[in-house]
């Protein structure tokens, strides 16, 4: 978990929250947390204003407040950017232009891309993933070896400034190493 000074030379640290309605809520809630309770910021951002839904699983769950829309979205406010999984928001975020050029944007920065579970679809369909080594949900295996990454099974990968872990299971770890990788 975080230190005291991994907290100290967390705040003024800003991430951003990629999702739809369909989210994994753990996925969204545990990084969350952790990242405020080290002094970070976190904001939500989603394709429309208002609110979005997470899921538990199969089963839909609470609602949460948009600070921001893609298309009014200034990455370089940003730090990292966080990929809550849950099938539903990840095949709707997927295909969004805006959440796209938000991803690549991070991406040519150099900064954090924190992905989890069906989360790494977005990254697929941006076109970020050949040349990587990542983790996913196992259904997403063949998506990421097709398009040019090596998918590997493991509770957290980190290959540069991408962070990948497969469930709701490595959310620790999952935390630990983006905290770690915004510490640096």
């Amino acid at each position: 978990m975080a230190t005291a000074s991994s907290v100290k030379s967390l705040n003024g640290k800003r991430v951003a929250i990629l999702v739809t309605d369909g989210f994994e809520q753990v996925e969204l809630t545990g990084p969350k947390k952790a990242l405020e309770d080290a002094g970070v910021q976190v904001d939500i951002l989603s394709g429309t204003a208002g609110q979005v839904r997470g899921w538990n699983h199969d089963k839909p769950a609470d609602s949460f407040k948009v600070d921001t829309v893609f298309d009014a979205a200034n990455i370089d406010q940003y730090d990292a950017i966080v990929l809550p999984g849950g099938v539903q928001n990840s095949d709707t975020i997927r295909v969004l232009p805006a959440a796209q050029k938000l991803v690549k944007a991070i991406n040519s920065a150099g900064k954090p891309i924190a992905v989890i579970c069906h989360g790494g679809w977005l990254l697929v369909s941006s076109g970020l993933v050949k040349g990587k080594t990542m983790t996913s949900f196992a259904s997403l295996k063949d998506d990421i070896i097709n398009a040019g990454g090596n998918w590997v099974d493991k509770e957290v990968v980190k290959d540069g400034q991408l962070i990948s872990s497969r469930q709701p299971d490595d959310i620790p770890a999952f935390n630990q190493q983006l905290i770690q990788a915004l510490s640096a």
